[in-house]
């Protein structure tokens, strides 16, 4: 481990020495994809689907919607069958779906491509997070995921640039980016080694012998599960994770539209803006466990929301693209941050047993947040468009988000109590 490098993380830098956690970080470039390649080409799809932007947006919000339904599932059998294969399938049908939107320019084929794409995602995120708590636990694992974040920011610092400059040429070779997560999906199979006490649900002979007992092991499970994202503190954590996506996604939907029609940029500049944000993603995720160290969870995550809703209304207003591409810097340090401190704090808030279930059902609701903001803003754009105007009408939902987004994030926070959590030890189930 380099001295350069544990100046920058800190003294949790040494995660990087465990082989698997190098591969999480491998898929974990391949995460973000999803969005990040089509957020910057959002403006120049409208035409090859003959759609118009707003509509082009629902590419968003379809890869986004099947995790509201499905990511808990993919828990549950991450935590019956281990992590290796659902993580595996999730990059193989993502890579697939993503590239045969190469072959299309019908907008409800394209659409259906998008929705087995999130099908995919959902085996994804949610396993990345989980897999890691695994591995790490207490200010660790804050850093572990942490670091984690800075290989998504790396991620989208590189994609959304060339997906930009690739939209260009044609409007079809973005899709070919995702091509990647194939490789990605390929060395995880083969050199992932899943936890001992993981993925032996079907292979071992004493498993066998309980096999009466599972559909009641399982039913208690869930009741566990049930009965710990009922109690205040974690219900609010886990609906305030929808937060930071809400936010980011409205970024992600609006950024072309504001760069391409609002201040007359090109797709490359969205990408650009994109980029930046990423940039400042990536830079600051390198520090939560520092922050979670010194400051706890909630204080933090608090502050956080305000630098990302600052940045989303400064983008919003900005008089030039060189502006919009400043604000992207506060947009994506303050998404990253509060995104990260509390997927820590919902793995820290469950048992091994319950880990993957919370963690997962704390993703769904995230996505409710993120595939919720291009419908909930496209509409009140298009509502306040005939009053006052387009350009008018996207600046002033933009704000409104933001404001939203420090009210509501800020509540959420009070209640949920983010850093009762932060003693090193990872709670169970009991603990409340």
């Amino acid at each position: 481990m380099s001295l350069s490098l544990a100046r920058i993380v800190g003294d949790d830098a040494d995660v990087l020495d465990d082989r698997d956690f190098r591969l999480l970080l491998l898929a974990s470039l391949i995460s973000p994809m999803g969005a990040s390649v089509v957020s910057p080409v959002v403006e120049s799809l409208a035409g090859p689907y003959g759609v118009s932007a707003t509509e082009a947006a629902l590419l968003l919000s379809a890869f986004t919607a099947p995790g509201i339904v499905l990511i808990p599932l993919s828990g549950v059998l991450a935590d019956r069958y281990g992590r290796k294969p659902v993580l595996a399938s999730g990059l193989a049908l993502f890579g697939l779906a993503g590239v045969a939107l190469t072959l299309t320019t019908d907008f409800r084929t394209a659409l259906a491509l998008r929705l087995l794409q999130g099908v995919g995602y959902t085996g994804i995120g949610p396993i990345l997070i989980t897999a890691t708590g695994d591995l790490f636990s207490g200010a660790r694992e804050s850093a572990a995921q942490g670091v984690r974040f800075t290989a998504v920011g790396a991620s989208l610092t590189v994609f959304p640039f060339l997906a930009g400059l690739l939209v260009g040429f044609a409007w079809q070779y973005p899709f070919a980016l995702y091509a990647a997560a194939l490789p990605v999906a390929a060395v995880v199979w083969l050199r992932f080694e899943e936890s001992a006490d993981l993925g032996n649900a079907g292979g071992d002979a004493e498993v066998a012998g309980r096999d009466a007992d599972t559909a009641g092991d399982e039913r208690g499970g869930v009741r566990t599960l049930l009965a710990l994202a009922t109690r205040p503190r974690v219900a609010a954590t886990l609906v305030g994770r929808a937060v930071p996506g809400f936010l980011w996604f409205g970024f992600l939907t609006y950024n072309s539209i504001v760069v391409v029609r609002l201040l007359g940029g090109t797709p490359g500049a969205a990408g650009a803006l994109v980029a930046v944000a990423s940039i400042s993603s990536a830079v600051a995720t390198t520090q939560t466990g520092r922050i979670t160290a010194r400051f706890g969870r909630t204080a933090p995550t608090f502050a956080a929301l305000v630098l990302a809703a600052g940045g989303l209304a400064g983008l919003s207003l900005a008089p030039s693209v060189p502006v919009a591409l400043a604000a992207g810097v506060p947009v994506g340090a303050g998404f990253s941050v509060s995104l990260t401190l509390y997927r820590s704090a919902i793995t820290g808030l469950a048992g091994d047993d319950t880990r993957g279930g919370l963690v997962s059902l704390g993703e769904s609701i995230g996505r409710l947040g993120s595939t919720g903001a291009p419908v909930a803003m496209g509409a009140a754009v298009g509502f306040l468009a005939d009053a006052v105007g387009y350009a008018a009408a996207v600046r002033t939902v933009s704000v409104a988000v933001a404001v939203g987004v420090v009210a509501v994030g800020g509540v959420l926070l009070l209640v949920g109590d983010l850093g009762a959590d932060t003693d090193g030890e990872s709670p169970t189930a009991t603990d409340d």
